[in-house]
């Protein structure tokens, strides 16, 4: 009987735990906290054909000055000067560029699907325009007498349009190798497509933390959601794995495998020249935005300015046409590091990279993930109400026993890895032998300096031919094949 009542028990606190889950969804649900919380109300539709232009204007503007700023960076890294012949500065020079690619002569190969041919740059030069219309590029501003915020378009699901649109433009990859008739662009289509593919998962994953954070995917409610505090913190681990991802996903140094030129000439678009490679170049200026853009939105605050500032004056640096400044500075952050990555770092070799994606960025982030949903939860009270107050704050101990976990976790998977450094330099600092046998892998292996190199009898060929005992027992060496052919020769 008492265990009847037991199983009673546990079953009504099991009970009452998912009603008290399903209430708080509900709570969510009826504030509206899923729901965009950008206003388009006052937005007449030729408003929105305006707000489109800014948003082309500003990539187009913003590509020709990255590239210019990539010459220049890389020039003072490298101690040489960068192009300082057209214009102010050489500010013109990739204006120039682009009238070059204009005017060039547009070969199509012999062999190529000329429909498909054209038809992939035109993909990945469009995809990308459309992954920015999601992104708040500041909050409510004045235009033409309406109010309305500086972004194309919003929803519930708003960040799951861009991983989409991402994964459609891999099609203008895998397109522009595969109807080039050549085995070169396959090669690179093939890998690129397999990179970004793969890093797209880790990319997915690790916005999964925010949304948990945030409670929404509307780019606007994860916006507002940072205003005491950017998701970079709490969500620091997912960042890193963010950045890491946005550099594999746009195909930039150190993870430009797919334009290898020592193994694949040029890649994906080796057999493009004229406009259509310049779409190609377009497209991962643009994508390089996109991909920023996103990390500014949902872990940098977005347009907001700044915890310092956007104390001053009530914050009144953090309304209206002010977004704009801050979101553009945060943006051009992110591009810095990826004009220093690629003056920096030589590229990784391919099989090391999707090792590093597949075993290591998707199991860790998939762990991560399931860490700070236990994390909310505990926050939210679903592990029990008890809490410890220090300086008049409240403490979940749920909370804090995940974290004490998370720190002793750490902790000892820092004493394996130190141990494991320590027997990989113990195995490096031993002595190598005085004595090797060449063939004891399978295959040749070339003595270090101060090697010797063992005598072998009949372990494959001999190290070298007079120390063959066999041979020196018959004293002829015409009882082999090599022997043959050299009395023949002779």
């Amino acid at each position: 009987m008492s265990t009847l009542v037991n199983l009673q028990h546990v079953a009504g606190t099991f009970a009452d735990t998912g009603l008290t889950g399903i209430q708080a969804l509900g709570s969510l649900t009826a504030e509206g906290k899923d729901n965009p919380r950008a206003d388009f109300s006052d937005t007449p539709w030729w408003l929105s054909l305006v707000k489109a232009l800014i948003i082309f204007v500003y990539l187009l503007v913003s590509t020709l000055l990255v590239i210019w700023f990539e010459r220049r960076v890389i020039g003072r890294m490298q101690q040489r000067p960068g192009p300082n012949r057209n214009g102010p500065f050489g500010l013109l020079q990739t204006l120039a560029d682009g009238m070059k690619s204009m005017l060039k002569e547009d070969n199509t190969p012999a062999k190529a699907d000329r429909f498909v041919f054209t038809l992939a740059p035109l993909i990945t030069a469009t995809m990308c325009f459309i992954g920015f219309a999601i992104i708040p590029l500041a909050g409510e501003v004045s235009m033409f007498g309406h109010r309305t915020p500086l972004q194309l378009a919003d929803s519930s699901i708003a960040v799951l349009f861009v991983l989409a649109i991402a994964g459609i433009g891999i099609y203008g990859v895998v397109l522009a190798g595969w109807s080039s008739g050549s085995p070169y662009p396959l090669m690179g289509g093939l890998r690129s497509s397999a990179q970004m593919i793969s890093y797209e998962i880790a990319m997915g994953l690790s916005l999964v933390a925010v949304f948990l954070y945030s409670g929404s995917m509307s780019t606007s409610q994860i916006v507002g959601a940072q205003g005491n505090v950017w998701y970079i913190i709490p969500a620091f681990f997912s960042f890193f794995v963010y950045v890491i991802t946005m550099v594999g996903e746009t195909n930039r140094l150190p993870f430009d495998l797919a334009e290898g030129e020592g193994e694949l000439t040029g890649g994906f678009h080796t057999e493009y020249g004229s406009m259509r490679f310049a779409m190609f170049f377009l497209g991962e200026y643009i994508n390089m935005f996109t991909v920023a853009a996103l990390a500014t939105t949902m872990f940098l605050g977005g347009w907001q300015a700044p915890p310092g500032i956007a104390a001053i004056n009530d914050g009144m640096f953090n309304e209206g046409w002010w977004g704009l400044l801050w979101f553009t500075i945060k943006l051009w952050m992110f591009m810095f590091v990826f004009v220093w990555l690629r003056g920096s770092l030589p590229r990784t070799r391919y099989d090391q990279f999707m090792r590093f994606g597949w075993k290591f960025l998707i199991p860790a982030t998939l762990g991560w993930v399931v860490l700070v949903a236990f994390f909310r939860g505990a926050q939210n009270g679903w592990f029990g109400d008890a809490a410890l107050e220090v300086a008049g704050r409240r403490f979940p101990v749920a909370s804090l026993a995940i974290v004490g976990l998370v720190a002793v976790a750490a902790l000892a998977f820092g004493w394996w890895w130190d141990n494991r450094a320590l027997a990989r330099e113990a195995a490096a600092a031993a002595a190598p032998p005085e004595e090797i046998d060449p063939y004891a892998g399978g295959f040749v292996v070339p003595p270090l300096p101060g090697q010797r190199l063992r005598e072998t009898a009949r372990v494959g060929a001999p190290a070298l031919p007079e120390a063959d005992p066999v041979r020196q027992s018959t004293g002829s060496h015409a009882a082999t094949p090599d022997a043959d052919k050299e009395a023949t020769r002779g």
